[in-house]
């Protein structure tokens, strides 16, 4: 009895619901506070009036996607205070200082690690180069030959092969990841790490705060720490002192002694292995990597650790060959980056686009949503209007109501232009996955949603000419087969139908 009530007060008092409350209690006290100055309701109506202009104003001002000013300019414009409020604490893609004056120097400190050192001009085509070195500019994140690939269809699959690569660790292992929740999964990937450093192996955790938030072991922290593994929480959730929460970290990366990496759509939690049932079969893709491609990945995750923990300078103790002296296998080319919201280059949308314009054949897409800007819906429409044969599986079991209804009402007119649509009909796809021609490919954390291409941090690896991409293949046509396409007459709406469609068009930058 007396435990059900301490899990139940547990529940209650959390920092969520702590926040919560102060929140509401803040709207409660504007409220009042607008109920007594209502003897100056026409004055108020002229400064509201006001304040709504000149917040329209400075959001067209702003250098951000049409589609996504628009719907602000139509809240603010309804509801001046509520609208201009939440553009300044959600809609306002400008990242917080205090993630900047961090992040960003960190970054720039280890640019010449990240050179491009392979000339790849021999082996490639214009095109694809062309993509290949964006990337390597831009990212900067360099591309590899030495590196081989092996993907995973399901997270059930990877999950042993994490354990058995984690239980091989000698000198360090760095994780990262969106969501840690208490589970068989996390129990069991806990237990090897324990091992781990009480053996000396160097082992760090990077986790979202938010993503983790009430799914995280009792004491989770202190637990890691008295194990001796050294634990960072990302942008932590502080009632009150932190007001913007749009940047997070969405990233899924495990490194193992520098020379092997693993990356994909799935988190830490039960449901992604199918140990719980929240939405049918979770469906989920992974990349495993050993070679000189993890190099990026360990450059990304030291960044983000240095950043808040400094620990050292110099990376060169955790290059792939220093615990791996022997050549590494080939596998094509393999270019792991990371987009992050702190720059004003949307490299996760970018590489999406990048595939769809030299698609000759096909392009297969894994995505859990499709809430999509103007761009990406005319690549896409063009794409399948030139002959490209452009498939997306979506989920047909949601996770979120809203956010599933959002994703079917971008359908019609991609199915009018000749997008093939599917839902996965055992239940839920988490899978971030590009396939094009049998020859490129993306497996990672991009969403095709508002959040994931401009407001988190995130991570992708490309492929060109691997093995894995016939891996991917093949879960494509079996995943098209245990799904339903969805035609045009499936996406008919009534008057008040295409009205809420509207309403979450508006929306859609907060969902």
């Amino acid at each position: 009895m007396i435990t059900a009530l301490g899990k139940a007060i547990n529940k209650i008092f959390n920092r969520l619901t702590i926040t919560v409350a102060l929140i509401l209690v803040q709207l409660g006290w504007f409220a009042v506070l607008l109920f007594k100055l209502a003897d100056y309701a026409s004055w108020i109506s002229v400064l509201f009036t006001v304040l709504a202009a000149l917040m329209a104003l400075f959001v067209i001002w702003r250098d951000d996607n049409p589609a996504y000013k628009m719907g602000w300019i139509l809240l603010i414009c309804l509801m001046p205070i509520l609208g201009s409020a939440m553009y300044v604490f959600f809609g306002n893609k400008r990242p917080a200082k205090s993630l900047k004056w961090r992040i960003d120097p960190q970054d720039a400190l280890h640019r010449d690690d990240l050179k491009q050192e392979e000339d790849l001009g021999e082996i490639m085509n214009t095109r694809l180069l062309d993509t290949v070195n964006y990337i390597a500019q831009k990212g900067p994140y360099p591309a590899w030959t030495d590196t081989k690939s092996k993907y995973y269809a399901v997270g059930d699959d990877v999950y042993p092969d994490i354990l058995t690569d984690l239980k091989k660790a000698e000198h360090f292992i760095f994780m990262e990841y969106f969501i840690i929740a208490d589970g068989k999964m996390w129990d069991g990937i806990f237990q090897v790490l324990k091992e781990k450093a009480a053996a000396g192996v160097d082992v760090r955790i990077t986790f979202d705060d938010v993503g983790s938030i009430n799914k995280t072991p009792k004491r989770f922290l202190s637990s890691l720490m008295s194990k001796g593994i050294k634990v960072l929480p990302f942008n932590p959730l502080t009632p009150i002192a932190s007001l913007i929460y749009n940047n997070r970290d969405h990233r899924k990366i495990l490194v193992v002694d520098g020379y092997i990496a693993y990356s994909g759509g799935f988190n830490i939690a039960d449901e992604y292995i199918n140990e719980v049932v929240r939405f049918g079969h979770w469906k989920d893709t992974g990349i495993r990597l050993e070679g000189h491609a993890v190099w990026n990945f360990t450059v990304m995750f030291l960044n983000m650790w240095n950043a808040f923990r400094k620990t050292e300078e110099n990376y060169d103790k955790f290059r792939p060959h220093v615990n791996h002296p022997e050549e590494f296998g080939s596998d094509g080319i393999i270019q792991p980056y990371s987009d992050s919201p702190l720059d004003d280059e949307n490299m996760g949308e970018n590489v999406y686009l990048e595939i769809l314009s030299q698609a000759e054949d096909y392009v297969y897409i894994f995505t859990p949503y499709l809430i999509i800007d103007n761009e990406m819906q005319t690549a896409l429409s063009l794409a399948a209007k030139r002959g490209v044969d452009v498939r997306i599986v979506t989920p047909a079991i949601p996770d979120k109501k809203m956010v599933f209804r959002l994703t079917r009402s971008y359908y019609r007119p991609l199915i009018k232009a000749g997008v093939r649509i599917y839902e996965y009909t055992p239940g839920f796809i988490h899978a971030k996955s590009y396939l094009s021609d049998d020859k490129i490919g993306v497996v990672g954390t991009i969403n095709m949603d508002y959040r994931s291409l401009f407001l988190h941090f995130e991570c992708g690896t490309l492929m060109i000419g691997c093995e894995a991409l016939y891996d991917l293949k093949r879960d494509c046509e079996d995943t098209f087969s245990q799904s339903k396409e969805i035609h045009h007459e499936d996406c008919r709406r009534g008057f008040f139908g295409l009205l809420f469609d509207g309403v979450l068009r508006v929306l859609s930058p907060l969902l």
